[in-house]
């Protein structure tokens, strides 16, 4: 409303319409005065500023010429001691400052350190074909269970999860590592309650999956209905993950005694 009372005046009284556009002009006069003396102050004070630099400039140069035996001193005796810890620090740590991070885990120190553990000694036959383990798993009797068949590093890793478990009150037994195309498609054809990969598509055929299982008592405990042996699994598929290895207790169709160590291509190659 207010818009349209201004704009009415002004249609209507030509003198208050000229008297307006005088005094617009006026402010427009007054602003680019004002403008030009901003600008003219501007330009004086940067050159005010330009010779104060040049001038501390000088004085600084002709300081550093006066001192320069003493700043050459003062530099020496800076980067001297660096260079020193960058050429120590290529022959051994530094005291204070050693990579801590091999030390703290002793799986991790096992692995990277080269550590080679030794696999334990072969189970007797006659536990791997008791009348509880058959009804589990019937075709294990005439699975490998030679450590020298598997992938070093692989192997390495499963052996520091015997010791874990050990330590936890937990024996393991080895109950089937390499295994050939030909058993892997054998299994295949018992349907896909033993195994849905045929051959060439598991680790087992490079050397880089075990199943596992509890030695206690002198027997082979297999059974998920024990407590005890459930407990024991939980275990074991948190130490085999912490070690990198795939644990097939996560598995849709679990294989709760199953670890692999995953490479990319392994799979299909034959």
């Amino acid at each position: 409303m207010i818009v349209a009372v201004l704009g009415g005046s002004l249609m209507c009284f030509p003198a208050l319409r000229d008297a307006a556009i005088r005094g617009m002009q006026r402010q427009v006069q007054l602003a680019c005065g004002a403008q030009r003396r901003i600008g003219a102050s501007g330009r004086d004070a940067l050159v005010v500023m330009g010779a104060n630099g040049t001038s501390i400039a000088a004085r600084g140069w002709s300081w550093a010429r006066s001192n320069r035996r003493a700043i050459g001193l003062s530099a020496v005796a800076v980067i001297l001691p660096v260079v020193g810890a960058v050429l120590l620090s290529m022959t051994r740590p530094m005291a204070g400052f050693e990579d801590k991070a091999e030390v703290r885990d002793p799986v991790l120190a096992a692995l990277l350190d080269g550590e080679h553990l030794v696999p334990p000694p072969a189970l007797p036959p006659e536990v791997f074909v008791t009348a509880e383990l058959q009804a589990e798993r019937p075709e294990i009797a005439s699975a490998s269970r030679d450590w020298t068949l598997m992938d070093g590093e692989f192997r390495q890793r499963i052996l520091v999860l015997f010791q874990q478990m050990s330590e936890r009150g937990y024996e393991l037994a080895l109950l089937e590592g390499y295994r050939s195309p030909e058993r892997q498609a054998q299994l295949a054809a018992m349907g896909p309650h033993v195994t849905r990969a045929g051959a060439f598509q598991s680790y087992h055929q490079f050397g880089l999956a075990a199943d596992l299982a509890f030695f206690r008592g002198g027997k082979i405990v297999i059974s998920e209905r024990d407590p005890w042996a459930m407990e024991g699994y939980r275990l074991l598929g948190e130490r085999a993950e912490a070690l990198g290895l795939t644990w097939g207790g996560r598995w849709k169709l679990m294989d709760f005694g199953h670890v692999e160590l995953r490479r990319a291509g392994v799979l299909g190659r034959k």
